[in-house]
């Protein structure tokens, strides 16, 4: 069942990836490097239905991941990648429109701090080289995210920040789906 589970982790994911990567490529007049995600799936945009689906795989597929990960690793990684799914349904619920976006803005944060926090929460659980890749992945998203509050190129960082993470979500649930995922400790262990 967690194996079943842990696809989610690989589904939606890939299916958020896939969708603004496409819209982004074919909508014309939207600047990849500078205009957010979410304007995929802005009020009255012809990409919203599509960019809306993609949401809703990732908001779906990371929670059902989060439950495999409860099971293959101990500790708080997996409230994480609930949360992290569960605001960005809240994102595809409040899209960005001509009026104040306050709701919108609230889910997108909580959305871009729960899953730089995933692979940083999962980090002391795990061992070896899949203990600094997960410091690795949760740094560069906590970063570049951070990024786009100060950066006229926040399009570029957002997707920087949110492609980190999600490197890290569909790796491990690979690694989960197929049997090749090593015991987790219950800590910051040396094994």
């Amino acid at each position: 069942m967690a194996r079943l589970l842990a696809a989610g982790g690989i589904v939606g994911p890939t299916a958020f990836v896939a969708s603004w990567a496409a819209l982004g490529a074919t909508r014309e007049g939207y600047r990849p490097a500078y205009d957010a995600i979410s304007r995929l799936a802005e009020e009255g945009a012809a990409t919203r239905p599509f960019m809306t689906a993609g949401f809703v795989a990732f908001g779906v597929g990371v929670p059902l991941f989060g439950a495999a990960l409860c099971r293959a690793c101990p500790g708080p990684a997996w409230t994480a990648a609930v949360a992290t799914g569960v605001a960005t349904l809240g994102v595809a619920a409040f899209p960005l429109d001509a009026g104040p976006d306050t709701a919108h803005a609230v889910a997108a944060g909580i959305g871009y701090a729960t899953l730089a926090a995933l692979p940083l929460l999962a980090a002391p659980t795990m061992r070896g080289r899949d203990r600094w890749l997960s410091v690795a992945a949760g740094t560069v998203s906590a970063l570049a995210l951070a990024a786009t509050t100060v950066s006229s190129t926040s399009g570029l960082w957002q997707r920087v920040g949110l492609t980190a993470g999600d490197v890290w979500i569909v790796a491990t649930a690979w690694r989960i789906v197929t049997g090749t995922m090593p015991p987790c400790s219950s800590g910051w262990t040396s094994r």
